[in-house]
């Protein structure tokens, strides 16, 4: 991927900040970081569970830390090299997302990407590397810690710059849709429906924001020129190895498809690539179509 471009003023560096904290809120207990990558590797790995966003929408989070506990005073730009990356691809997105915005009269509102170290406190509760990148609508931000991209590498396979810039992407994804108001009408259904059903919805919140990605890269492409060879390629290799189905048979040697959060492996790199070859929000209405 070409790094000629901008960086972004809304990424904030607090790699290396004591985060404090008693571990990540599940169902109301914190759970030891071992319990936790066990869990996240079968089903949370790139991406908020959404029924996280939904615990802290209802206010039921038992975690979520008080505004004083967030910090809040200015932090550095990153000035490592994978911090300017994420820098400039925030900066890409903004860019994309801001000009479709325009084009129908909205105003896209960008989110900050907050850099951290093992654990952060946020608006959702305390955030901690084994969850792998998050967003969290409370405060409208995106949360990493850049050694997850290792992590991505080393044990699923899918290495490369465009691998996690898809990553970055997938989170703002999640961010487009919490502006929309996709995230809390989701919110607003969790009482209506048995929990296969819900996880299906679920499915379609996960795989819109893989659409949104390739959305992403389809104008950024063309209109900035950012794709070189093989960036594509790493994009699809991480999608395909990010399935809920992959992802379970690796962590306990079988897949459970009614526990699906996030879809397939098929089912999210078709999503990527339906956004990045349409380049429309209208290509990615996951909630009215028939086969996902």
């Amino acid at each position: 991927m070409r790094t000629d471009g901008r960086e972004s003023d809304n990424v904030e560096d607090r790699r290396g900040e004591n985060a404090g904290g008693r571990g990540l809120p599940i169902g109301g207990r914190g759970l030891g970081v071992g319990t936790i990558v066990i869990a996240l590797i079968a089903s949370y790995f790139v991406g908020v569970d959404p029924r996280v966003v939904v615990n802290v929408l209802g206010g039921i989070d038992s975690g979520v830390p008080t505004q004083s506990n967030v910090p809040s005073g200015p932090a550095p730009q990153p000035r490592d090299e994978i911090g300017r990356f994420m820098a400039i691809v925030l900066a890409d997105t903004e860019d994309t997302w801001g000009a479709l915005f325009k084009q129908v009269g909205g105003d896209y509102r960008p989110p900050k990407l907050v850099l951290f170290t093992n654990a952060f406190p946020t608006a959702c509760g305390t955030g901690r590397s084994a969850a792998g990148p998050f967003y969290c609508p409370q405060d409208r931000k995106v949360y990493l810690d850049t050694s997850f991209f290792d992590l991505l590498a080393q044990r699923l396979g899918a290495a490369g710059d465009f691998a996690q810039a898809y990553v970055i992407a997938h989170e703002v994804g999640h961010h487009v849709q919490n502006q929309l108001g996709i995230i809390e009408r989701t919110a607003q259904l969790r009482g209506r429906m048995v929990e296969a059903q819900y996880n299906q919805l679920l499915v379609r919140v996960e795989l819109q924001a893989d659409c949104f990605a390739g959305i992403w890269a389809h104008h950024a492409d063309r209109s900035r020129r950012i794709l070189e060879a093989g960036d594509l390629e790493e994009a699809l290799r991480a999608a395909s190895r990010i399935g809920d189905d992959v992802l379970q048979k690796q962590a306990q040697g079988y897949a459970v498809p009614e526990t699906f959060t996030h879809g397939t492996s098929e089912q999210r790199v078709r999503w990527f690539r339906a956004g990045y070859e349409n380049g429309s929000m209208k290509a990615c209405d996951t909630f009215e179509a028939r086969a996902l």
